[in-house]
């Protein structure tokens, strides 16, 4: 079970950071009947890309930090913290894994790092759902809004779902580390 936690938990982190880096949190949506589509935007917590007819990619970086708007700031800052705290959750799985086998005999101190690294484990989960689950949402009534110009609605990106499921990973393994 503490093997099976390690793997989630290891699993989760990686995705927690490939959602944080991956631009496409926001994937323009095409919605007119017209099916020849000559590019695709995508809107990450740090950049924007465009890629024209699937071929050449364009990415930029936003300019100023202080131009963000607030909910993508506080999804920043919340992303980056979950990252940090699911690489502390994990190397807490790892010490607590190691110290497992060396003392089979004190049963209280194997708990002490298992039950750190399980807490720490759904706080990184429930981190990541946060600003994850904010973007959908945001898409989903923007998209369905009829105030909002069709050009400017978007669909859920790769990141979104990248996010869901390394959120879940991570609560699993932090239920099974809590659970031990």
């Amino acid at each position: 079970l503490q093997i099976t936690g390690l793997i989630f938990g290891g699993v989760g982190m990686v995705g927690t950071l490939a959602a944080t880096v991956m631009p496409q949190w926001r994937v323009s949506a095409h919605i007119d009947s017209n099916i020849v589509v000559f590019e695709t935007t995508w809107e990450g917590l740090w950049m924007d890309c465009i890629s024209h007819l699937g071929i050449r990619l364009q990415c930029k970086f936003y300019d100023s930090v202080l131009a963000l708007p607030q909910p993508l700031e506080a999804f920043r800052a919340l992303m980056c913290i979950a990252v940090i705290l699911s690489i502390i959750s994990f190397l807490l799985a790892i010490v607590g894994v190691k110290y497992t086998h060396r003392t089979k005999e004190d049963p209280q101190s194997i708990s002490a790092f298992i039950l750190a690294a399980g807490i720490a484990f759904l706080l990184t989960g429930i981190l990541v759902l946060i600003p994850v689950s904010w973007t959908a949402g945001s898409i989903i009534h923007n998209f369905y809004d009829p105030k909002v110009p069709t050009p400017l609605k978007r669909e859920l990106g790769a990141a979104l779902y990248m996010g869901w499921v390394s959120a879940a990973l991570l609560i699993a393994a932090g239920g099974m580390y809590c659970g031990f």
